[in-house]
């Protein structure tokens, strides 16, 4: 989205610059809600439609049944309990911010995840307490559906509300003050984004330059002052380089006197540190710069879940590894499977386990990715590779530890060193076992990498996943991999 900022050309006063910031566009009529209010709003919609869609699910489903007073009130319990956990899910992983709220893809993964989870919660308390006989079957399933649909409906309304606001600037915000050290003439500045979210900038000056003396900011503070006394300004932000931090801290303390809320707003290279998570370490705050790539706790239920999904793929699957190792046999010479070297968790090498699908076994220094029309590839082995069937002796590689289920696919020892050369961050994907699928291949990254691009976006969906891991996450990209098999993308 484009967004078009006024600035007014101000005069000097005793080498400070001020400008008065206005915009045709705040004679607009507003929205009667703040940018602010937008999560809280957010928020109560979903807590509405989930008893909205436990109302008309129990009209529904008893259309075809005798109507009871009890079953809706029933009904509208169990929506308050499936709102309440469906609510502090979405809550908890942040998806109620406006930046979230914007992405309708990961909207609707976090929406059919929770709703997942709420109802299996309710089922089993249901369960455990022996209140199934008071709860129709047939009502919860159309309940759960019914939630399902009005939930995603809404989802979709309010992304567009939501980028109608902004685009058109329809939220409404109060008068503020900004003091800044960034250019006046940039249209990538602040003031372009308080103006979008609402707020209008009724006075914009200009910090001294560095190590001007405290004249210069006394006589800053003094104009600030003067023109927030008595005012409608409800806010005054700060906008700086954190490393003037000393100076400011004696300039904001001036502005004390002011019975007004003063916000800084880092910018410059210092400023990427306040978006990292900080926890307290004795009296000193530590700002985590790289997070552990998984506690002791999640590596034990990533560990667990391994075990019981690769065992159990293993035993459902026998019959089709009998019937690929015959047709293996039968196709061409040489072994069933085919072993490869590749890099691990934190540069660790393992031997990794393939159906053979090349009348070739490569390993070692040279390793040639395949092409498109390879002559090396088996009749048998186009259909394996296709399928991506080839793929699932992996599952031993699950079980012996060398591997998970889920992770950045692996690459040969000699692609693994080449890759590192020539992408930025590559060894970060070290830092959890490679998968038998991934966040990159359920994004059509599969196959080879042929150039640079291809791999740097991979890479890029790998370090999304390493600093996003859930048990959550897995269970959507194991349950969206099928389907990305059947879509045959890169797949030769």
């Amino acid at each position: 989205m484009n967004f078009i900022n006024r600035h007014i050309a101000a005069g000097l006063h005793e080498g400070i610059a001020l400008e008065e910031y206005s915009s045709p566009l705040g004679a607009q009529r507003k929205w009667p809600i703040r940018y602010g209010s937008i999560e809280l709003v957010a928020i109560c919609a979903d807590l509405a439609t989930i008893v909205l869609a436990s109302i008309i699910s129990v009209f529904l489903y008893r259309i075809y049944s005798s109507w009871a007073a009890a079953d809706l009130a029933n009904a509208i319990g169990s929506a308050i309990v499936v709102s309440a956990m469906f609510v502090s899910l979405l809550k908890m992983r942040g998806m109620y911010r406006p930046s979230e709220l914007l992405v309708l893809r990961s909207q609707i993964r976090a929406v059919c995840g929770a709703l997942l989870y709420a109802f299996i919660v309710l089922a089993a308390a249901a369960g455990l307490l022996n209140f199934g006989d008071d709860f129709s079957r047939g009502a919860g399933v159309a309940f759960a559906l019914t939630s399902l649909a009005l939930l995603l409906v809404e989802r979709t309304l309010m992304k567009s509300l939501l980028m109608r606001g902004l685009s058109g600037r329809k939220f409404a915000g109060g008068n503020i003050i900004l003091i800044s050290d960034q250019p006046q003439s940039s249209d990538v500045g602040l003031v372009p984004a308080l103006t979008m979210l609402g707020f209008c900038v009724t006075k914009h000056f200009s910090l001294p330059p560095p190590h001007s003396g405290s004249d210069h900011r006394k006589r800053l503070s003094a104009h600030v002052i003067e023109n927030a006394r008595g005012s409608n300004v409800e806010e005054i932000i700060v906008e700086a380089d954190p490393n003037r931090w000393a100076e400011l801290r004696a300039f904001v303390a001036e502005l004390r006197v002011l019975p007004t809320p003063v916000a800084f707003v880092p910018v410059g290279a210092l400023s990427e540190m306040f978006r990292r998570p900080t926890r307290d370490l004795g009296s000193a705050v530590c700002v985590e710069v790289q997070r552990r790539p998984l506690t002791f706790l999640e590596r034990a239920i990533k560990r667990f879940l391994d075990l019981i999904g690769a065992g159990l793929a293993l035993l459902i699957l026998s019959p089709l590894f009998a019937v690929v190792v015959i047709a293996i046999k039968l196709d061409s010479s040489g072994p069933v499977l085919f072993r490869q070297q590749r890099c691990g968790f934190n540069g660790r090498s393992f031997s990794i386990y393939k159906f053979r699908t090349m009348r070739v076994l490569e390993d070692g220094p040279s390793v040639v990715q395949a092409r498109p029309v390879d002559s090396r590839v088996t009749r048998i082995g186009k259909w394996l590779r296709r399928t991506s069937i080839d793929e699932l002796p992996q599952l031993l590689n699950v079980l012996d530890g060398s591997m998970s289920l889920v992770g950045p696919r692996p690459h040969a020892i000699s692609q693994d060193g080449q890759f590192d050369k020539v992408v930025r961050n590559y060894a970060f994907r070290r830092r959890v076992k490679p998968g038998l699928t991934g966040w990159a291949q359920i994004h059509g990254c599969r196959g080879p990498t042929p150039t640079t691009a291809s791999i740097e976006r991979r890479v890029e969906y790998d370090l999304w996943y390493i600093d996003n891991w859930s048990v959550r996450l897995d269970l959507v990209i194991l349950l969206q991999t099928p389907i990305e098999v059947l879509r045959a993308r890169n797949a030769y």
